[in-house]
């Protein structure tokens, strides 16, 4: 699965010249978090947050009224808040990348660019909706958190006895373990008891940790 798959395509937008005003309604219109911020010739030229927003306005303890404020931030215009060095990817970025790209650079959101042009926006928000599909969160059925050795057709062994116990797997993954000699393996299962899914395991498993309808 690409990030072409799962962006937002055709993102709102605004402008360098458009005013820090402007873009804090089309965020609380729109209710999104960032916009990319174009040039005149709707090329990336930087991305504007609420919290570059929140930091641009004046404090809660200014002796400014509220007129004053609003005046203050239509005059000030969104190239003077924007983060310009912006992290951005393709659309054929792996989603897997673009969660790493997020996660190492502390931030929410990845403008996906062809060339220097925008073509959409991949969040934290649709990276954890698809985290929720990869997990059948919204399935109903058994799941199950195991130890397991690290070893070479282990996992095909444990979703093997899975299948011939009748159980249908709905979704499975892996994580580190305690250390490098095992994983810990992540998986939901339909169609089937829980003891009998706990014998189907037994031989294959070091520890089962966790076990839950779901």
């Amino acid at each position: 699965m690409n990030v072409k798959d799962r962006m937002t395509k055709n993102p709102f937008t605004v402008k360098t010249t458009s005013s820090v005003s402007d873009a804090r309604d089309i965020m609380k219109n729109e209710k999104v978090h960032r916009l990319p911020v174009v040039d005149d010739k709707g090329r990336l030229a930087g991305i504007v947050t609420e919290k570059d927003i929140l930091n641009a306005s004046p404090s809660p303890a200014s002796t400014l009224d509220v007129w004053e404020i609003s005046s203050l931030l239509t005059k000030l215009v969104v190239k003077d808040v924007m983060t310009k060095s912006v992290v951005t990817c393709p659309p054929d970025t792996p989603v897997e990348e673009a969660a790493r790209l997020l996660s190492d650079h502390d931030i929410g959101g990845l403008p996906v660019v062809e060339g220097d042009v925008v073509v959409g926006i991949i969040t934290e928000s649709d990276l954890f909706e698809i985290f929720i599909e990869l997990f059948a969160i919204r399935d109903k059925g058994l799941r199950m958190t195991a130890l397991l050795p690290d070893v070479s057709g282990e996992l095909a062994n444990f979703a093997g006895a899975i299948r011939d116990a009748g159980g249908d797997i709905l979704a499975f993954g892996t994580v580190r373990g305690d250390n490098p000699t095992n994983k810990l393996a992540v998986v939901k299962v339909a169609n089937i008891k829980r003891r009998a899914l706990m014998k189907a395991v037994e031989p294959f498993v070091q520890e089962v940790r966790d076990l839950r309808e779901l």
